[in-house]
């Protein structure tokens, strides 16, 4: 079992770049998808590429058949579901948070950043992050979409870093990559 253990519900508190029902909402998401693996509290979650490591998934909502008639769209989904376990691996990992969503064009989805007091500038030290979902795949799928993704953040010429985070809900599985 792993030492650490992620919280979903700790989403509903919110980032700077994250509201407090938005948070819910990527809750509500990463649970369907779990749910339809008949995965369990305390499943482990297994994290690969540039931290090699396992936290243990927490959480205590029920998925009720009003949220599965919710999140019926597995593509949408899942896309949020995976935003919601990477949004917990920078915290954790990167000592990182949701500064603010990025824009359709960029090339990847949140800029993170430190959680700073607001009179220290909030935009200072960010960091990109670029993330994709896969509902059931396997390694070969993680690997093929972990290269696509790479590919598509290096073509966008900046000077912050970024990260990319695959999540797979199968197994579940994070590999996570600088590029």
């Amino acid at each position: 079992m792993p030492d650490q253990i992620i919280v979903l519900e700790s989403l509903t508190q919110g980032t700077p770049g994250i509201t407090p029902s938005f948070g819910a909402t990527l809750v509500e998401a990463c649970l369907v998808c779990l749910a339809s693996s008949n995965h369990q509290p305390n499943i482990s979650l297994v994290v690969e590429g540039s931290f090699n490591t396992a936290f243990a998934l927490s959480w205590s909502w029920e998925v009720t058949d009003q949220m599965l008639r919710t999140w019926n769209d597995e593509t949408e989904t899942t896309e949020q579901a995976a935003y919601a376990i990477a949004i917990l691996l920078a915290r954790l990992l990167l000592n990182l948070t949701v500064i603010e969503r990025s824009r359709k064009g960029t090339g990847f989805d949140y800029w993170l950043g430190e959680e700073v007091s607001p009179d220290s500038g909030i935009f200072q030290r960010k960091t990109r992050l670029e993330v994709s979902g896969i509902r059931h795949g396997a390694a070969r799928d993680i690997a093929t979409r972990l290269s696509t993704k790479l590919k598509q953040v290096r073509r966008v010429s900046e000077a912050s870093p970024v990260y990319v985070i695959v999540v797979e809900f199968s197994v579940p599985i994070a590999r996570v990559e600088k590029a």
